[in-house]
Formats: C-alpha cells, sequence, structure tokens
C-alpha cells in the first residue's frame, strides 16, 4: 500500500500539478487510512473490504473529528481508489458503495461592516509593522484571499493600475481579483515606507508581505496579526484570516453583488461552495425583517 502511495502523490505533482498543501493533505489522509489497515494485517489494496472503510471512519468519528474533516477525509480515500480502479490495481472499487459524511448546515462567522472597519482603524501605521498589518489588513478584506494565497502574493502580483491583483489559487490555478482604492493605497505606502526597512534582496524573493526576519508571513503569523487587532477592537467573535474571506463574499452579496462574479473572485471551481454565503445573505434580510417590520 506504501508502494501505491508514494505513486499516486507523485501523479498529483507531477500530471496533475497540485499545490504542496494539497498533496499533503493527500497524504495525512491517506496514511492515516494505511496505518489503520496495517493493524488489521492489510497490505493489499485487492484485500480492502467496503466494511474495512466504514470501520475507518468511525474509528474517525470515535476521535471527535468534524463533519467538515471528515469529507475531506472521505474525497482523499474516493479519488485515490478512483485511481487504484483506474490502474487496474483493484477488481472493484469499495468506495463507489460507501455513503459520504453528511456536512453540518453550520454558517461561517461573519464579521459586520462596522466591526471590519474597528479592525481596520487600529494598526499604527506610523510604525514599519503597523503600516505592513494595516496594508495586509485592507488587501485581504478587499480581495478575500486564502491565507496561503496572501503570504505568498508578491510584489509582481499587483497591477494597482489596473487595480486587480493576481492570485495563485489552489492547484496553481491563476485568477484576477479586483482591489478597492482603500486596499491599493494603503499597500502602496506600505511599499514606500515599510517593505523597504523590511526587505533583504537575499531572503525577501520579492515576497508582498515581510516578517522581521526579512522572510514571507507564515499562516500562524497572520492569525497572530488578526487576533491581535481583534483583541483590541473589543470583538468576541471567533476571527480567524477565513473569516474576512467570509466577510468579504457575504458583504458583497448584501450589496446586490451577482453570485457568479462573487465565485470568480473567491475561486471557487463549482459555485455550490459559493452558494453558502446566500444563506448567509436571506437570513440577514430575515433578521432585518425581525427587527423593523411591526409584525417581525
Amino acid at each position: 500500500m506504501e508502494t501505491f502511495l508514494k505513486e499516486y502523490l507523485s501523479v498529483l505533482k507531477l500530471e496533475r500539478n497540485l499545490s504542496e498543501n494539497t498533496i499533503a493533505s493527500y497524504k495525512n489522509d491517506l496514511t492515516s487510512l494505511l496505518h489503520f489497515l496495517e493493524e488489521k494485517n492489510i497490505d493489499d489494496p485487492y484485500d480492502i473490504s467496503i466494511s474495512h472503510l466504514t470501520n475507518f471512519f468511525k474509528v474517525l468519528n470515535g476521535y471527535g473529528l468534524s463533519s467538515t474533516s471528515a469529507a475531506r477525509y472521505f474525497s482523499s480515500i474516493k479519488n485515490f481508489f478512483i485511481y487504484l480502479y483506474s490502474n487496474k490495481y483493484i477488481r472493484e472499487n469499495p468506495v463507489e458503495r460507501l455513503s459520504a459524511p453528511k456536512l453540518s448546515k453550520s454558517l461561517p462567522v461573519v464579521l459586520t461592516v462596522e466591526e471590519i472597519d474597528s479592525i481596520l482603524s487600529i494598526p499604527f501605521v506610523n510604525e514599519k509593522l503597523g503600516l505592513r498589518d494595516k496594508a495586509l489588513l485592507e488587501l485581504l478584506y478587499a480581495c478575500g484571499t486564502r491565507v496561503s494565497e496572501l503570504i505568498n502574493l508578491k510584489v509582481s502580483d499587483l497591477f494597482f493600475k489596473d487595480e486587480v491583483i493576481r492570485v495563485f489559487g489552489k492547484g496553481s490555478k491563476e485568477r484576477v481579483v479586483p482591489v478597492g482604492r482603500s486596499a491599493i493605497k494603503w499597500v502602496n505606502e506600505y511599499l514606500l515606507k515599510s517593505r523597504p526597512f523590511l526587505e533583504k534582496k537575499s531572503k525577501s524573493e520579492n515576497i508582498l508581505f515581510l516578517n522581521n526576519r526579512s522572510t514571507k508571513l507564515s499562516r500562524m503569523g497572520v492569525w497572530k496579526i488578526i487576533d491581535k487587532y481583534t483583541r483590541e477592537a473589543g470583538i468576541k467573535k471567533e476571527v480567524h484570516p477565513h473569516t474576512f474571506r467570509h466577510s468579504f463574499a457575504t458583504h458583497l452579496l448584501e450589496g446586490g453583488a451577482d453570485l457568479r462574479a462573487v465565485q470568480e473572485m473567491l475561486g471557487h471551481a463549482d459555485i455550490s461552495t459559493t452558494q453558502i454565503y446566500t444563506h448567509i445573505d436571506r437570513d440577514f434580510i430575515k433578521q432585518v425583517h425581525k427587527d423593523f417590520h411591526p409584525r417581525g
């Protein structure tokens, strides 16, 4: 099984050109399955049955895995077995008879426009790191990027004359995202007054947002920045980098933006992924009715 897994991961990298993060996620999920099968003394894909896979998901469920994570495991295993079957490494595909985990209907946390404004007002822009943080938060909210996309942005990905940035998303898919005037103003300020003092040409590699060591920020680094200013703004919600992405999409739709346009900006391959934000929009309308209608 280990040999088949290595071969499959190579295919994902060399033939399908998936990102390192996506491949690492596949590897993690499938390695967990392989360890489970090893405990059952199974090392040949021919011997894997639907009952083995069902028991594996029961074990995951016992660990308190979220429905989203369980769905990711299911997707990883399903695609792996499709590969095994298409290459005739197995006679039949047991995943075909396995039911996918049901996703919970919980909606993501969203910040109000006022809460966003309060967070963006806090960074002290007369200091180099405060100015960096201001530019980073402005761009994150203006473009709705994933945190991995944000930290990998390069100066050469900015096309401010056209009021857009170039983003490389999942699977290294390139997309162009509009950016507002406020974010352009603050990123330009950062490029002029802050980044030159953080940059070291041997280390910085043209990365847009740099840390004190002149290298790109980590995911945790961005999370700490957001957590700092959220707490200083007195916001009690659980806020993380993806919250800005959820808020970006929600505020666009509340303002009347076209769903497919938002899908393009977010880089969602399937519009059904974007449609979760229409549920938020509907709840928002219901709340307005409840608060202000005499019969609400």
